[in-house]
Parts: C-alpha cells; sequence; structure tokens
C-alpha cells in the first residue's frame, strides 16, 4: 500500500492550492479517503472525507466553503482544493485511506503547506 502526496508550498493568503495523493497496493475504490493536516504543537486534525463511490463529503467547520475535495476513481487519486487560504490552514497535510472490516488504515508521507500572512 502507498499514498502519495504532492500539490502543497508557499502561498500567500487568500491563495489557492491543489493537493493531490495518488494511490497504489490497493482497491482505491472500495474505501473512504481523507485529508487530515498537522500544525506545529498541535494535534492531527480531520479535514474532508470522502465516501468510495464519491458521494457525501465532510469538512471540518473551519474550512466549510473553503475546501473541496475529489476524487477519481479511475486515476486512483483524491484531491484536495484549497482556496482562500489563511495562514491558520499551514499545516502538513496527510492523505488516509480508511475501511472498517476488516480494519484498513494507511497515511501517506504528507505534504507542507504554508500560507502567509
Amino acid at each position: 500500500v502507498q499514498l502519495v502526496e504532492s500539490g502543497g508550498g508557499l502561498v500567500q493568503s487568500g491563495g489557492s492550492l491543489r493537493l493531490s495523493c495518488v494511490a497504489s497496493g490497493f482497491t482505491f475504490s472500495n474505501y473512504r479517503m481523507s485529508w487530515y493536516r498537522q500544525a506545529p504543537g498541535k494535534e492531527r486534525e480531520l479535514v474532508a472525507a470522502i465516501s468510495s463511490a464519491g458521494s457525501n463529503p465532510y469538512y471540518a467547520d473551519s474550512v466549510k466553503g473553503r475546501f473541496t475535495i475529489s476524487r477519481d476513481n479511475a486515476k486512483n487519486t483524491v484531491y484536495l482544493q484549497m482556496n482562500g487560504l489563511k495562514p491558520e490552514d499551514t499545516a502538513v497535510y496527510y492523505c488516509n485511506a480508511f475501511g472498517l472490516l476488516p480494519r484498513f488504515d494507511y497515511w501517506g508521507q504528507g505534504t507542507q503547506v504554508t500560507v502567509s500572512s
């Protein structure tokens, strides 16, 4: 199983970035995919999630209306479009693949997002 994130970088406040996570080694279309983030000195938090079929997206209150999660099961890829970025969005962003039965829980290596004020 491998999850490889890309698309992070340095952006000014108000700017946009699109993160991608390419999955391999498992049947991508069977699993819920999520984006988490962890800022320095803080716990990892769930940012957005999407079901295996690409429906019922979930967003943390802090990103609602600014971030959009999507997936392309043909490309084994999940995306996070981030608009209206704020300095408080600065964090390492991680891709996660999750399933309950049987338990399946894998993480990518993370991609740094830095938003300057």
